[in-house]
């Protein structure tokens, strides 16, 4: 429910955890694999009657508290000139990336003009669902955003965007600034569409150092998250070590992946709303081990300022009876 979730992002004390998943609608799902066999994946989230069925999908079998809108956190490199393509077997390619440090001053376009498709399907979700689950929307963050540009595609290390922090700092820095911009427009029109809430994916940012983070980061997801209005999830993975930096980021909530213990982090971050923090693997499990371990979850979060979900998005091979366990017993709970 709507209220459910924005009371456990407020810091309140719910009946029970509101629940969604990252990745919530998707390969996963039979109805899905059927619809992107209609359409590429860019066709899909562009054309906004098409991402509103997706995007609802999961909660027409699930009925979960929130439904995240069916986009990418790449569609903002448009507007900054950018132009990428989904390759099998790779994924996001971007065709033009960041060639050395004199092309990170990109001019920033007309954010709303560019990718309105994303404040269609917002309008279109909120008309539908009518106050019955909460609207999510959601960004990258700049770190995130900036690796794919500079490095063109997916990698694990992030060396050719660290490397440019190391020798051309302060280029590294104007790229970041160039996508806190877009962001930042990026989700006030979100919140103008119809969104509820917004979570921001910067996953990739827990490769820097904790004095990077500090010095080039916090200072933008603060700009991020001070936005807008609307309540605000940061997540970012692998900062299990440095929590008090995802404290500091101005969201109302952190995200925590699955390599964070619940109980510590909630010892740790005091009386900051969470969000997580099931191990997605988990959900490979049967029903009975799904229930097992999510109630771990819920019962070392607490009771207030907690929304269930995972530590990270749901796999494509992932059983449709787990996610269905999953979220089952978030609504079973009783406090």
């Amino acid at each position: 429910m709507r209220d459910l979730f924005l009371r456990a992002l407020a810091g309140e004390r719910t009946e029970r955890p509101p629940v969604w998943l990252m990745r919530q609608a998707g390969r996963y799902l039979p109805e899905y694999r059927e619809v992107r066999e209609e359409y590429t994946f860019l066709e899909a989230i562009k054309t906004p009657e098409v991402a509103q069925r997706i995007s609802l999908q999961p909660y027409e079998r699930f009925r979960p508290d929130a439904v995240v809108m069916y986009s990418d956190i790449l569609t903002v490199l448009e507007p900054l000139g950018f132009a990428y393509h989904i390759e099998s077997g790779v994924g996001p390619v971007v065709e033009n990336p960041v060639d050395g440090p004199d092309d990170v001053d990109r001019p920033v376009g007309d954010v709303r003009e560019e990718i309105d498709y994303v404040g269609a399907l917002l309008e279109r979700l909120q008309a539908t669902l009518d106050g019955d689950a909460a609207v999510l929307g959601f960004a990258g963050g700049p770190f995130t955003l900036a690796s794919y540009a500079v490095e063109g595609g997916p990698t694990k290390t992030h060396m050719s965007l660290r490397a440019l922090r190391a020798a051309h700092p302060d280029a590294f820095r104007t790229l970041l600034e160039r996508f806190t911009e877009v962001t930042v427009e990026y989700l006030r029109f979100q919140a103008d569409s119809g969104a509820d809430a917004v979570q921001v994916f910067d996953t990739y940012a827990g490769v820097l150092s904790p004095a990077d983070y500090r010095e080039f980061l916090l200072p933008l997801h603060r700009r991020i998250h001070d936005a807008t209005d609307l309540p605000s999830i940061q997540f970012v993975r692998n900062m299990g070590g440095n929590l008090e930096l995802l404290a500091e980021s101005g969201a109302d909530a952190v995200s925590l992946d699955w390599t964070v213990d619940m109980a510590r982090a909630r010892d740790q971050l005091g009386e900051m709303p969470v969000q997580g923090n099931l191990d997605p693997s988990h959900l490979m499990g049967d029903p009975d081990f799904v229930r097992e371990r999510t109630r771990d979850v819920v019962r070392k979060a607490g009771p207030a300022g907690h929304v269930l979900n995972l530590g990270h998005g749901v796999h494509k091979e992932t059983p449709v009876e787990s996610v269905a366990a999953f979220v089952e017993t978030a609504k079973a709970v009783e406090r």
